[in-house]
């Protein structure tokens, strides 16, 4: 039943932010031409400048290399389309990762909490496969939440929105100030890719704490405490050499898609490394707590 009102909540949210967006935005794209002129013009003056730093200078350039190939090709930008409301709705998948935390920091201390722990463990399945198949389905939980987010923000934009817009094109702009066109739907699966190698990742680690605890509200609090305190303490290690090397700073993958990690040092392959050894180190945890609990206490 938790599960079924989890996802007519999350369908619910789609649609209601999409249609808040919607109402916002309507007719923001009439003049996007002139607003495309304008754009290019301010950004010549203020590039005419000598007090700018580089770094913005390199921005400017990037916007008015794509500002003037939408001008020239009459590709019109995607924010107010299906595709730019279904790129909105990949910051939704915060929601998701709530809703699996939930079901993920209940799975296992709420066997003990509710004493059904020792109804399993008699079964002929050993602990380990008792473990992993809770795990998996928790898994398999964050991935229907997960596509179902992609599908419902995907048509309630196309009903909003129309399908005209389905065949533009994913503009993408390099250190060159060079435009390269890339398949939309392309780009969308790896924003939502890349989502789903963090969403994994805080589901492990609240599975873990879940086969640590034995109590399911301490597990589920600790969870979602970590995993919203795991952002605000990523901008404050960062500061530091170490802080590369911290969980949260590695988990959201989406700023290699401009080239733009978070600190120096980082790249798509440290993150990765980094994600793995800690996707190992909570597995291990998770197993050898479970496998070692004495379920008499």
């Amino acid at each position: 039943m938790r599960t079924w009102i989890l996802a007519i909540l999350l369908v619910l949210i789609v649609v209601t932010s999409a249609i808040l967006s919607h109402s916002n935005h309507r007719g923001a794209d009439d003049n996007w031409k002139k607003e495309a002129a304008e754009a290019i013009q301010r950004n010549q003056t203020e590039l005419a400048g000598e007090d700018l730093p580089e770094k913005f200078k390199v921005q400017m350039r990037k916007d008015n290399a794509e500002w003037q190939y939408r001008l020239d090709h009459n590709n019109p930008p995607t924010k107010n389309t299906l595709w730019g409301g279904t790129l909105s709705a990949a910051g939704l998948i915060m929601l998701v990762t709530l809703f699996t935390v939930i079901i993920a920091g209940d799975v296992v201390a709420g066997e003990f909490t509710w004493g059904t722990i020792k109804l399993l463990l008699i079964r002929p399945a050993s602990r380990s496969k008792i473990l992993l198949s809770k795990y998996l389905s928790t898994l398999i939980f964050a991935l229907t939440l997960l596509l179902l987010l992609f599908l419902s923000a995907l048509v309630v934009n196309g009903v909003l929105y129309g399908f005209h817009a389905i065949a533009l094109p994913y503009l993408s702009v390099d250190q060159q100030s060079l435009v390269h066109e890339k398949n939309m739907l392309l780009h969308v699966f790896t924003t939502y890719g890349l989502k789903l190698v963090e969403l994994i990742m805080i589901v492990t680690l609240a599975f873990m704490i879940s086969t640590v605890f034995r109590s399911a509200s301490l597990a589920i609090g600790l969870s979602i405490f970590i995993m919203f305190a795991g952002q605000s303490l990523t901008y404050l290690f960062l500061q530091y050499t170490w802080g590369k090397y911290f969980l949260f700073a590695n988990t959201d993958l989406t700023p290699y898609l401009e080239g733009q990690p978070l600190a120096e040092g980082m790249s798509l392959g440290f993150s990765i490394t980094m994600l793995l050894v800690y996707f190992i180190v909570f597995n291990v945890l998770s197993w050898e707590i479970f496998r070692r609990r004495d379920v008499a206490a």
